[in-house]
């Protein structure tokens, strides 16, 4: 087995790994590996010509393996035909890592990717041997000053052999691709603001932008800014929503916009954070940049007299070289419900009605899919692709949704579908020119939206407390028996080709290839290949812990590979029942990598593991103190689970003996003991707030009974 990873900003291994690695042989050197599209690019060649090359095979150089976007790879070694055959060929353990949703890239015979608080790794793609190592050191940069903590990141950028990631504490950096040495650091934002960086920086035309996220954390003004590849030197800023006009607009686009809102709205921030979703179009030259939810939700609050809102829940059109603003098309005018539109923007090009329109696919939360026109941002179609009871369709002549009376939760509560989880979140959908659909990891829910009992008037978020400014209550019946899908999507005919129930809302993203499949991993466990024209399953594999990360593949040494990481992550995971048997410290985060040729065996992972609470006879419980901490708990409950029942990002604390004793209480939570392992100081807690959050640990753990351990596990 790997051995455990020691923490240092930069590590070079020369040695070997102890583990079974499925090291070819015999190279196979076949027809297409004389080929130019089987031949890897140069690192330092690695520029927007070589990202968009649709034909190319050996690597995935970004994170939909083009500028397009599509997860799809035109490798058809593994097919409908030879799936059954795949077999694990390396795998590494990361025993240090937690929620694990990044895209693997792989670049001439290297594979890239970052894992937990932002560590980057380089490791051999044909073997899983670790080159190298780049530690951010992102607890020493965070401290005990920040209060948002997200330990995993979706991905990294790649250009002119050069490794681009982003840090919690909201950091750029360049790493050089052969020894993982850090060139340039770039500070993005105020690391006294409530921001984080959880997304995937973009590179293009010898730019990379990025965003941040933190509109539930405070009064937050979304923007996103270029910097030039080379140097780290910022080239270009767009905010998002207006400031306030008094003190002026930095352009014509944010005049615009201020004439879409009411209020003192920047009060509030606005919102609109772009904490994901970008897109790069070599053809037409535009950058497509998908926008936030507002700050706060509830647009009672930030914009009082109504408006749009501009340019939350958006996809804007810039000028790449200096950020101009071209258009826009707004998917959920003055969105109410976190809404946002930074989902994936996909580029395809689609004969309608005869011709040929190169058109932008997008599936936002808000549960409507997309066709847009991506030289005017003209709305081509959109249909409902999941249960919508805030709108009944889009009227197609002004691009607008026509809302549903009372979705807006104007005068009572309103039963919403879909949830702020949304009819679809940021696991990648894919896009296959060969079956012309859309396959969507899709998620049905509903939820009581109400803002009953706040004061709308004097509601105001802080840094490091915010809020959302409206309640969400459960609802006695979800929309179907079902909680999430995956499905298939005509986006030319606008209807469902064919759909697969699943029982999990909280699945990763997608993969489609030329070999007519579609691969998911899934909450469960398990890596799944489907029929890309039928959706019935080909092959499946039991990887004994749940995936939030999408599959990525490539062809190296005559071999096609199909990689990813493995350990459920992401906001479901942090905020979730537990239900899964997911446990922290408990299974083994992996990266694994399956070839048709793979033969090694994947140790075995535990059965599910649910933590029984600890129960102290004698304690005595001050109901009070609990009913205080119970309230303070909504900061604890994004990773240790919203009712404490934690699903595999942080520990479980009913079972855990840290709250039992009041000085290590201490150290962790307001001396900021665990920051190194993802958990943010609270030094604004004082000693009656640490003791209200012991006495609603205890009686909590006190209440509630472990669900049944298994009989049996899964590999």
């Amino acid at each position: 087995m790997p051995q455990p990873l020691l923490p240092r900003p930069i590590r070079n291994h020369q040695r070997r790994l102890r583990g079974r690695f499925g090291i070819p042989q015999v190279l196979v050197v076949s027809v297409l590996l004389c080929s130019p599209l089987a031949r890897s690019v140069e690192p330092g060649s690695v520029t927007d010509k070589a990202i968009a090359d649709e034909s190319a095979t050996s690597d995935w150089l970004a994170y939909g393996r083009t500028h397009s976007e599509r997860r799809f790879s035109p490798l058809t070694d593994i097919n409908v035909d030879t799936v059954t055959k795949l077999g694990v060929a390396w795998y590494l353990d990361l025993p240090n890592d937690v929620g694990l949703v990044s895209t693997p890239l792989v670049v001439d015979g290297i594979l890239y990717f970052n894992g937990t608080m932002n560590v980057v790794r380089a490791v051999d793609a044909a073997s899983g041997k670790l080159i190298w190592e780049y530690d951010p050191e992102v607890a020493k940069h965070v401290g005990n000053r920040r209060k948002v903590g997200w330990v995993h990141n979706r991905g990294i950028s790649f250009y002119q052999g050069k490794v681009l990631a982003a840090t919690w504490d909201g950091r750029l950096l360049a790493l050089d691709c052969r020894t993982g040495k850090l060139l340039w650091s770039t500070q993005t934002f105020d690391p006294n603001l409530a921001l984080y960086i959880t997304g995937t920086p973009k590179a293009f035309k010898d730019k990379v932008v990025i965003g941040n996220g933190g509109t539930e954390n405070g009064p937050s003004r979304g923007f996103i800014k270029a910097y030039d590849v080379a140097t780290g030197k910022e080239a270009w800023k767009f905010y998002i929503v207006p400031g306030n006009p008094a003190d002026g607009f930095e352009n014509e686009a944010m005049e615009m916009a201020a004439k879409t809102w009411t209020g003192e709205w920047w009060k509030h921030g606005g919102g609109g954070n772009v904490w994901h979703g970008f897109t790069y179009d070599p053809e037409l030259d535009v950058l497509y940049v998908g926008t936030g939810n507002g700050s706060p939700w509830n647009r009672k609050i930030r914009s009082p007299g109504g408006g749009d809102n501009l340019f939350l829940c958006s996809i804007v059109a810039l000028t790449p070289d200096t950020g101009k603003y071209l258009w826009h098309y707004q998917t959920t005018p003055g969105e109410s419900w976190d809404y946002n539109s930074n989902m994936d923007i996909v580029l395809a090009d689609l004969t309608i009605g005869g011709k040929v329109v190169k058109a932008i696919l997008h599936a936002p939360k808000n549960g409507f899919f997309y066709v847009i026109d991506r030289k005017t941002g003209k709305l081509i179609s959109a249909e409902p692709f999941a249960d919508t009871t805030w709108a009944s369709h889009i009227d197609k002549t002004t691009g607008r949704p026509v809302e549903i009376p009372g979705a807006r939760y104007e005068n009572a509560s309103a039963v919403i579908s879909p949830t702020a989880w949304g009819a679809h979140n940021w696991q990648s959908m894919s896009f296959s020119p060969l079956t012309g659909l859309a396959y969507i990891p899709t998620i049905h829910l509903a939820t009581t939206f109400l803002d009953e009992g706040i004061d709308l008037k004097s509601w105001q978020s802080t840094n490091f407390i915010g809020g959302t400014g409206v309640k969400q209550l459960p609802v006695a019946k979800q929309p179907r028996p079902y909680l999430g899908s995956l499905q298939a999507w005509d986006p030319i005919k606008q209807e469902q080709a064919w759909s697969v129930p699943q029982d999990h809302f909280w699945n990763a993203g997608t993969l489609c290839t030329a070999g007519n499949l579609v691969f998911q991993g899934r909450a469960d466990g398990k890596l799944v290949a489907y029929n890309a024209t039928t959706g019935q399953a080909a092959w499946t594999f039991d990887l004994g812990l749940g995936i939030s990360a999408p599959p990525i593949t490539y062809r190296l040494n005559g071999r096609q590979y199909l990689a990813l990481l493995v350990g459920w992550g992401g906001g479901a995971a942090g905020l979730g029942q537990g239900l899964e048997g997911w446990a922290y410290g408990v299974h083994r985060r992996r990266l694994v990598a399956f070839s048709l040729e793979g033969k090694v065996e994947l140790p075995k992972q535990p059965a599910p593991y649910f933590p029984a609470p600890l129960v102290i006879p004698g304690y005595k419980l001050d109901p009070a103190l609990a009913a205080r901490g119970q309230i303070l708990w909504g900061r604890c409950g994004w990773c240790h689970g919203r009712r404490l029942i934690a699903s595999g990002m942080a520990p479980d604390l009913r079972a855990s003996g840290i709250p039992l004793a009041a000085p290590l209480f201490e150290q962790v939570v307001r001396g900021g003991g665990k920051v190194s392992r993802g958990m943010p100081a609270y030094p604004d807690l004082n000693d009656a707030d640490l003791a209200a959050l012991q006495h609603f640990i205890r009686q909590t753990a006190h209440q509630t009974n472990a669900p049944p351990r298994p009989t049996s596990g899964g590999q």
